[in-house]
């Protein structure tokens, strides 16, 4: 397969270009900084057509992964970059597209599980989650992340593309044992004995390996029965007193300070991100996913935390 991955060069995206190149696929990244790698990188800025857009004739997946981090503090020129990085390359994917005589058979956009409500008390499917917005329990300030999750889905499947099949990835944390993830990051709060409990700590942590992380994308570039809004998390999301518990014990520690709201919300700040990627509760699962038959090789915390924590320690 010819596999175009649009923002491929962020860890996820190198994620996915590894396995696929592996494989044998011919993989071609669309990136705004092209470095040395093993696969074709072609320029874009990620919002305007350019020599790129050849690479979409006859091709066999788009997966379209771009956008700035959300990792950072939520200042207006990050906000407007957050927003416009994700709804402008979805837009000039979509003019690419209507340019291509013979387009990609199936396009997998990047979205996110925030685009659902603060969820406390019961999981969120595809089918009967509620989307967030204003909910009661959740600061006004969470309202910019779902705002976005909703801009994107809008920009993604409010243009047709009849010869196209589209899949949004609502996607949990992709946890991986590489430098620098959201997994390195927590571990790294476990080993210096600062992974205790987020208090209130019944907030719920979503996620996915990324050995299933990929095999779901393998699994619905193959499906071609599926299209519009998909899961992509584990089955089992916990609580955040259970999930930092297992992970210590994964590392082999029972001590970790716990730290209260006012904590992290100074902890955040001088790490220059924000409290809501810890606070709200994502309680996510995969019902369109378990549904067609998708079996996860990592459904459980416990039996991740100790593969990803055996892999990490491999690494170092």
């Amino acid at each position: 397969m010819k596999i175009i991955l649009a923002g491929g060069s962020g860890q996820v995206g190198t994620i996915l270009a590894w396995h696929f190149h592996q494989k044998g696929h011919c993989v071609v990244v669309l990136s705004r900084s092209p470095q040395n790698a093993p696969w074709p990188i072609a320029r874009w800025d990620g919002s305007t057509l350019g020599p790129w857009k050849s690479e979409l004739e006859r091709s066999d997946v788009l997966i379209n992964l771009a956008g700035r981090s959300v990792n950072c503090r939520y200042t207006e020129n990050n906000r407007r970059e957050i927003l416009d990085s994700r709804v402008l390359s979805t837009e000039v994917l979509h003019q690419a597209l209507a340019r291509t005589e013979h387009p990609p058979p199936v396009w997998l956009n990047a979205s996110t599980a925030t685009i659902y409500r603060h969820a406390l008390d019961r999981p969120m499917d595809e089918a009967t989650g509620e989307l967030g917005g204003n909910e009661l329990g959740a600061p006004d300030t969470w309202n910019f992340s779902i705002d976005v999750a909703k801009a994107w889905e809008a920009a993604f499947f409010s243009t047709p593309t009849p010869r196209t099949r589209k899949v949004a990835l609502r996607s949990a944390m992709t946890f991986s044992a590489d430098r620098g993830g959201v997994f390195d990051t927590l571990l790294n709060l476990v080993r210096h004995g600062l992974g205790g409990t987020n208090l209130p700590g019944t907030q719920f942590v979503s996620w996915i390996h990324e050995v299933d992380f990929i095999r779901s994308i393998e699994f619905l570039i193959g499906s071609k029965e599926l299209s519009g809004p998909v899961n992509l998390a584990s089955p089992n999301p916990l609580p955040n007193r259970e999930f930092l518990r297992i992970l210590r014990e994964a590392w082999g520690t029972h001590f970790g300070l716990p730290a209260t709201p006012w904590m992290l919300e100074l902890g955040t700040f001088l790490l220059r991100t924000e409290s809501e990627l810890v606070l709200k509760s994502r309680q996510i699962v995969p019902g369109r996913l378990r549904d067609a038959g998708f079996q996860f090789k990592f459904p459980n915390w416990p039996d991740a935390a100790r593969n990803l924590v055996a892999q990490w320690k491999s690494r170092s």
